[in-house]
């Protein structure tokens, strides 16, 4: 196949163009800054001007688009005009670019977030009956900012007409691999430095998805040619942040990890100029739809899935 996959030079781009590279395919990268080397072609794009490079989309099988600016940051009013742009945007250049192609791609995979439901310690977030967020009592306004900012990602792209092109909302939890700079590989650190224990309360759920999982159902969702709309790529099994941080401990094979209050989380946000909601909203959502259609996990609980990620943190650093 040939996969096309915009704003790909960021880990979860790097994921993927790793393994489908590995599998024998055709793999274009787009990025905005000048192409770094690698095994797999990378190209230059600018979402100014579309007819530069819309070409690369033609005649690709698969178009991966997860182009946005990071949300690692504080929300001033420039960052969230840059991120809410950058991202509607993105997904109005790929759409065009759909339009120009005299061989259109046959799916369009759409980077969503899990982040777009509510903040919840109940029922589990599924893609029929999970709620959508930015309602709940007391949500701090970073958290609704999140919401609006996927509600108006995912609106667009609806909004997109693509005949011929069968598209998918990827409604995606924390994507966990031991690649170094990764969401993992932060935590990890926090751990093996004595600090990897309970944040806040710990009752607030974690939804994660296993690097092998996630590329597996990318895989899955590439061959089914039925499925189409929003999708949840995550863990059948998300748990509670106390549970979380355990298992990773005791994966590492440690049991010391100091607690971090939320009025600890806070300063310390500050200081590193990020958000506190990625450890303090409960995320607990699940893949009905991939479970319904027969879709099977390899890393189904996270007690497992740490000590994997462990073991592979380990060997490539020695």
């Amino acid at each position: 196949m040939k996969i096309a996959i915009p704003g790909g030079t960021g880990q979860v781009g790097t994921l993927l163009a790793r393994a489908f590279h590995k599998d024998g395919h055709e793999v274009v990268v787009l990025g905005r800054q000048s192409p770094k080397p690698a095994p797999w072609r990378a190209e230059q794009w600018s979402l100014a001007n579309v007819s530069a490079w819309s070409d690369k989309l033609d005649g690709a099988d698969v178009v991966i688009n997860l182009a946005g600016r990071s949300v690692n940051c504080r929300y001033t009013a420039q960052h969230r005009e840059e991120i809410l742009q950058s991202r509607v945007e993105s997904v109005r250049a790929v759409g065009q670019a759909i339009a120009n192609a005299k061989r259109p791609p046959r799916i369009w995979l759409q980077a969503s977030t899990a982040t777009i439901y509510a903040h919840t310690y109940g029922a589990p977030n599924d893609e029929v009956s999970g709620v959508i967020g930015g309602t709940e009592p007391d949500a701090p306004d970073a958290w609704r900012f999140s919401i609006e900012v996927a509600q108006a990602w995912e609106k667009v792209f609806d909004e997109i007409p693509a005949p011929g092109t069968r598209k998918v909302k990827l409604r995606s939890a924390v994507i966990l691999s031991p690649d170094r700079g990764g969401i993992f590989d932060t935590l990890l650190a926090l751990v093996r430095k004595g600090l990897g224990g309970t944040s806040g309360d710990g009752r607030q759920y974690v939804s994660w998805i296993h690097e092998v999982d996630f590329i597996r159902a990318i895989y899955f969702l590439i061959a089914r040619n039925d499925m189409d709309g929003v999708v949840n790529l995550a863990s059948p099994n998300p748990v509670p942040n106390r549970e979380f941080m355990s298992a990773l401990r005791q994966a590492w094979g440690t049991n010391i990890g100091l607690p971090a209050a939320k009025w600890m989380l806070e300063i310390g946000a500050v200081f590193l100029r990020t958000q506190t909601e990625l450890v303090l909203k409960s995320r607990r959502v699940v893949p009905a739809r991939l479970l319904q259609e027969g879709f099977s996990f390899t890393y189904p609980d996270w007690p497992v899935a740490a000590r994997d990620l462990c073991e592979q943190w380990k060997a490539e650093r020695q």
